[in-house]
């Protein structure tokens, strides 16, 4: 149990570390102290939900299905370039923000935006449907202990990313901070949609 439980901790951990699209956003909602518990809550269950359906084996139905991870691409492009051109208007926005202000979205608004950096981004299902289901599947009987270490691995980042942001964001109450924190994430989500354009699925 312990032999594939912490292998699947820390190869779930080494594969969300990175600040993408999902891991900015939880970011910014931890500053704004906006839906916090709501958004942690979503990306670990999302992330714990597609790491136990790799496992299981449906990892080899997407391989299988190439065309699959095409549309979602081109669909995640779409959706990070509209993100990215919403935030970066705020930007240049006429007035300041404020946390109380336009920095909260409304909790559908929140839910749709941490649902779709989810599932439109074609590289999740590559890293916790594809790879983290292959590598559990080496385990073979002790499979689902390493997926519960990944999926454990997830819970515990998001909620050190998301209450950790929104134990600090009595530091960043000025306005300039939150123009600079929407210009980072505009261009981390052009960044991602850039990558997703060029990525070789098939490699």
């Amino acid at each position: 149990m312990v032999i594939a439980f912490l292998p699947g901790l820390l190869t779930g951990l080494s594969l969300i570390i990175a600040i993408g699209a999902q891991n900015a956003f939880v970011i910014r909602q931890g500053l704004a102290k906006s839906h916090v518990l709501l958004v942690v809550v979503i990306c670990a269950a999302s992330d714990a939900l597609l790491i136990f359906l790799g496992t299981g084996g449906l990892g080899a139905v997407i391989q299988s299905q190439p065309r699959a991870l095409e549309i979602i691409r081109w669909f995640g492009v779409a959706y990070l370039t509209f993100f990215g051109l919403n935030t970066l208007r705020k930007v240049f926005r006429p007035g300041a923000l404020s946390i109380e202000g336009e920095t909260s979205i409304s909790r559908k608004a929140a839910i749709a935006s941490v649902l779709g950096f989810t599932f439109l981004n074609p590289h999740v299902y590559l890293d916790t449907v594809i790879l983290l289901g292959s590598i559990s599947n080496q385990f073979h009987s002790d499979r689902w202990y390493f997926a519960l270490g990944a999926a454990i691995g997830s819970i515990l980042w998001f909620s050190a990313l998301g209450f950790g942001a929104r134990a600090a964001s009595r530091f960043m109450t000025k306005p300039i901070f939150w123009k600079v924190l929407d210009y980072i994430i505009a261009n981390v989500m052009f960044a991602v949609a850039i990558f997703l354009i060029f990525y070789d699925f098939k490699a």
